[in-house]
């Protein structure tokens, strides 16, 4: 009887071994690889999720801090080593029960085991500093109007001041001196209304610049490096070449297309703005155009994103904004909440906030109550300077995500 039941079990491991097996290897390959791509997909997600929820926290920590006075101070996720161990496992064990109680049934399984390493680095150093506390290019405010961001909604974010073109006006944005505080958001709104007409033009300059040489200065050597900048035809006096250059000079805000101006009128408009600092842009409303019934000619002055964090964080404290009427000239803008950035603080926690952080026993968040949509557009407009001010973060030589099988 034993010698019976051994030639049956021998008959029915030989059974397996034809067809049970090579399943059972193949569906441990097919566990094994069908976990990587999934894992990968959920572990990229939920890292890229998880900076992002980083950044905007420590934006938000940041106000909290500069509304005490206190300094502010951010770190940055330089690199993350992501290493994800599979493991897979095939047996074989008989049936429970029924007619196949002499079979043997494939069994599978598997684990998967993750082991981040993150590099976490202060932001801190001379470079990061001057970042912080330079202030905003021209450059970077035309760029960002060039995403269709609300000017009103930018221009008190970012903006210092206004001063009109002799000086005698200085507007500051700040609401401790209301006089000028009011005046500075009247002139903010006019140019979204102009923005809402798609009349506001924050272009460059492009004009033409000439010189004349004699032609016995000239040799035909020295042509080709001549033609390679400019463009080169008869003067009109006499024994004379005409040099042509295309010059891109300063960004200007208009409330016209610069290219409607003669060239002597860019020139000049140009050398204008040439004599303001990189941080400043000439704004040129003109009566005979769209909005022309608030003529304005002056400078925005911008700030750094230190002094924005600092403003900010004053709203919530020491110098809280006040509500502002748009001037009797200006036709009707769309948005003029009272704040830019709308924080809430608060002794408990808010009950579902999107984004909210605990500093010194307070919560602050960004409200949601009044105007969601301007103070999200405000807050990734924040992030957005956040990102355009921090430098290269040193990283690791490793790589990103790892994933051994």
């Amino acid at each position: 009887m034993i010698g019976y039941a051994q030639h049956y079990i021998r008959h029915r491991l030989n059974q397996l071994s034809r067809w049970s097996l090579p399943v059972v290897c193949a569906a441990a390959c097919a566990l094994s690889g069908c976990f990587s791509p999934m894992a990968l997909d959920h572990v990229a997600l939920a890292y890229n999720e998880s900076i992002s929820d980083v950044v905007s926290k420590q934006l938000l920590l940041n106000i909290a801090r500069a509304s005490l006075n206190q300094p502010i101070y951010f770190s940055g996720i330089s690199n993350i080593a992501a290493t994800l161990n599979f493991q897979a496992n095939a047996g074989a064990t008989p049936a429970l029960a029924g007619n196949s109680g002499g079979l043997l049934m494939p069994l599978f399984g598997g684990s998967v085991s993750e082991n981040p390493t993150i590099s976490i680095v202060p932001m801190q150093g001379e470079e990061f500093t001057q970042r912080m506390l330079t202030p905003l290019s021209e450059q970077k405010l035309a760029l960002l109007l060039r995403q269709n961001i609300d000017v009103n909604l930018l221009l008190r974010l970012i903006t210092l001041e206004f001063r009109t073109q002799n000086k005698d006006g200085v507007y500051h944005n700040r609401p401790r001196n209301e006089q000028d505080y009011a005046t500075f958001r009247r002139i903010a709104l006019h140019l979204a209304s102009i923005q809402n007409r798609d009349q506001l033009y924050a272009e460059p300059l492009i004009f033409e610049q000439h010189w004349t040489l004699p032609q016995a200065g000239l040799d035909a050597a020295a042509f080709p490096a001549l033609e390679a900048k400019y463009e080169i035809s008869a003067a009109a006096e006499a024994g004379a070449y005409k040099l042509t250059k295309q010059v891109i000079g300063r960004t200007v805000l208009t409330n016209y297309d610069p290219s409607v101006l003669s060239n002597v009128e860019r020139v000049q408009l140009n050398e204008e703005a040439e004599k303001n600092a990189p941080n400043e842009i000439l704004v040129d409303i003109r009566a005979d155009f769209p909005g022309g019934e608030y003529p304005l000619h002056g400078k925005f002055r911008l700030r750094s994103f230190s002094n924005i964090m600092y403003f900010i964080g004053r709203t919530i404290t020491t110098e809280p904004e006040i509500a502002v009427a748009a001037d009797p000239r200006t036709p009707q803008a769309t948005e003029n909440p009272v704040s830019v950035i709308a924080i809430a603080q608060s002794d408990n926690a808010p009950a579902s906030p999107d984004l909210a952080v605990q500093y010194r026993d307070k919560y602050y968040a960004v409200q949601q109550a009044s105007n969601p949509a301007w103070n999200q557009t405000a807050f990734r407009v924040l992030a957005q300077i956040f990102q355009m001010t921090m430098a290269e973060l040193p990283r690791v030589g490793a790589p990103t995500i790892t994933i051994a099988k």
